[in-house]
């Protein structure tokens, strides 16, 4: 593999650079704001000539933008493309595909729910790359990701700026995975050319507010006040309150037996514990 494509150029794909863009001597990314380099990725529009060369080669394919209303976006534009390249596909999904399990223990096995219009694009999207990969004999690793925090994007910047919130809803708990650790999966799937949905998240799936509460611990604040989710829902947006539809806990046995990755941050503390160390929250004018 010497080219890296990112389709859709966001935190995790820009995660993944940052940590094995080494193992690459070309990286292009996609953008609608103009060419341009953006450290060592070349950005460049999606209907660029050489984006589509470089798919039509043995380029390893990252995917990361989610679908719209009318479907995967480069499924389409770079069909012809996609089906002459050669190299290994790694497709960002979510663990939503899964829906609300009422908090018991799920893998991979689990029922896909696409009653959600998100989760159903979802869905159509992990089929149709799944799909692609069958009629090329190429790899394509579905990986579905729990909430994703990292630099810049946590509760310990939240708290520091003051836009940290505190929902407590009995019993529901929620997944999450630290930017490096879906690195790594990433890695892993294109190493070893995997094939298959892998549930890339954390060992502890834990309440909303439990990573709000530690960092506010390790930053010396206040915790903010405990708002009951009944209250808190009368001013959520249709998808906030789709988000918190779902209750799950979401198993992660085949990410270590299968693509041999283990996790640099099992639960949130260790990961914000690293941020922490890292300078994250120092300032209240953080942003995330």
């Amino acid at each position: 593999m010497t080219t890296l494509i990112c389709l859709g150029y966001g935190f995790c794909a820009r995660g993944y650079a940052a940590l094995f863009a080494a193992r690459f001597s070309r990286l292009l990314g996609t953008t609608r704001k103009g060419e341009r380099d953006a450290g060592p990725v070349r950005l460049l529009a999606p209907d660029s000539s050489l984006l589509a060369d470089a798919a039509a080669g043995e380029a390893a394919i990252l995917v990361s933008a989610a679908p719209g209303e009318a479907g995967d976006p480069f499924l389409a534009s770079l069909a012809d493309a996609l089906a002459k390249g050669t190299g290994p596909i790694v497709y960002l999904s979510t663990i939503g595909v899964y829906g609300d399990s009422a908090g018991a223990w799920i893998d991979e096995g689990a029922r896909l729910d696409g009653g959600k219009p998100r989760a159903g694009r979802r869905i159509e999207a992990e089929a149709g790359w799944a799909a692609l990969g069958a009629r090329t004999g190429r790899p394509v690793a579905v990986l579905r990701l729990g909430g994703i925090y990292g630099p810049g994007r946590n509760a310990l910047v939240d708290v520091a700026d003051g836009s940290a919130r505190c929902i407590e809803r009995p019993g529901q708990v929620f997944n999450r995975i630290h930017v490096d650790d879906i690195a790594r999966a990433v890695d892993a799937a294109f190493r070893r050319g995997f094939s298959g949905a892998v549930n890339v998240v954390d060992d502890e799936p834990s309440p909303a507010c439990a990573p709000v509460r530690h960092a506010a611990r390790l930053l010396g604040r206040p915790e903010p006040v405990a708002v009951p989710f009944a209250e808190a829902a009368a001013s959520m947006s249709a998808m906030a309150l789709s988000f918190w539809a779902d209750n799950r806990r979401v198993r992660n046995d085949r990410l270590r037996r299968e693509l041999g990755v283990d996790l640099a941050f099992p639960s949130y503390r260790e990961g914000l514990a690293t941020l922490f160390a890292q300078g994250e929250g120092a300032s209240e004018g953080a942003a995330g």
